[in-house]
């Protein structure tokens, strides 16, 4: 599957819609796309929000809109130069809820035209990786192109970010242990939740960086037992690898780490990612800034 031609570079005196902009990638976008002075259009469920109100006040206009409203997504998308958007599975919906917003968010770009789309999708999402949550974001993505909707696919690999919300090392007796459920001598490809969004604000601003339509993008690829040892290095204390049994994991989660157990998983060109990005962290860059 190849993704459509691009479009013409984004008018700047027209905003970019950010689908999910208070949320952790969409957030990210919103604030590197303000950062370079381009008009952003936020789309928040709640314009009252603490992260909402933050956005407006970094001069971002706010757009209240949900995923599970196609009306308010044609309004949000109406007259936008260009729109980031992502979904992601719910607590209560799973990975068919995910796949219903994304073609959502389709069926409203294309319903008003919208010139591009910058999709953040997943690396790996068109190997028939047969993992639930990647599945979903392929249909999202054929959506998007049998819609004929102009789209890049932004597709990253694992985030470096698990690594304070979910993955975190814990500190047992002075030893931090760094637990995964995948062997600890197997590459892991990772990048930062940042550099998503900066390789995504590029794709927005100046889309014919990527010619191809869809770049799968990583900052650093390491094993598990040299995970623990950049924490080590980081935290100052002893540290260890210890690798999960995937047994107590949903069935997504359990397909994926053993999808990742199995190389070539993940199959993100660094040296292209950088080329886009050229400070994208390494993980141990990345751990200097948390």
């Amino acid at each position: 599957m190849t993704a459509r031609p691009r479009s013409p570079h984004p008018n700047g005196d027209r905003p970019i819609a950010v689908v999910g902009a208070t949320g952790q990638q969409g957030g990210a976008v919103a604030r590197t796309l303000l950062a370079r002075g381009t008009p952003v259009r936020a789309l928040v469920r709640d314009p009252d929000a603490e992260r909402a109100r933050a956005l407006a006040a970094a001069g971002a206009v706010l757009a209240p809109a949900d995923l599970t409203d196609e009306a308010s997504l044609r309004t949000a998308f109406t007259d936008a130069s260009a729109v980031f958007a992502m979904a992601s599975p719910t607590p209560d919906g799973g990975v068919g809820a995910e796949a219903e917003h994304g073609k959502a968010i389709a069926r409203a770009a294309g319903a008003v035209g919208t010139p591009h789309v910058v999709y953040s999708s997943v690396g790996g999402v068109e190997r028939e990786s047969g993992i639930p949550h990647f599945e979903s974001k392929l249909e999202i993505e054929r959506a998007l192109l049998d819609l004929g909707v102009p789209t890049t696919f932004v597709r990253p690999v694992f985030f470096m970010d698990n690594f304070v919300r979910f993955m975190a090392p814990t500190e047992e007796h002075g030893t931090l242990v760094v637990r995964l459920p995948m062997p600890g001598d197997v590459p892991l490809q990772m990048i930062a939740v940042v550099d998503v969004a900066a390789v995504s604000a590029l794709a927005l601003l100046e889309p014919q960086r990527i010619p191809d339509g869809a770049i799968e993008i990583a900052g650093d690829e390491l094993t598990g037992e040299q995970i623990a040892a950049r924490f080590a290095t980081r935290r100052g204390l002893p540290a260890r690898y210890e690798q999960l049994a995937t047994i107590m994991l949903d069935a997504d989660m359990k397909a994926m780490f053993e999808w990742l157990s199995s190389p070539p998983a993940y199959q993100a060109d660094l040296a292209a990612t950088r080329r886009l990005v050229p400070h994208a962290l390494t993980f141990s860059q990345w751990l200097a800034t948390i």
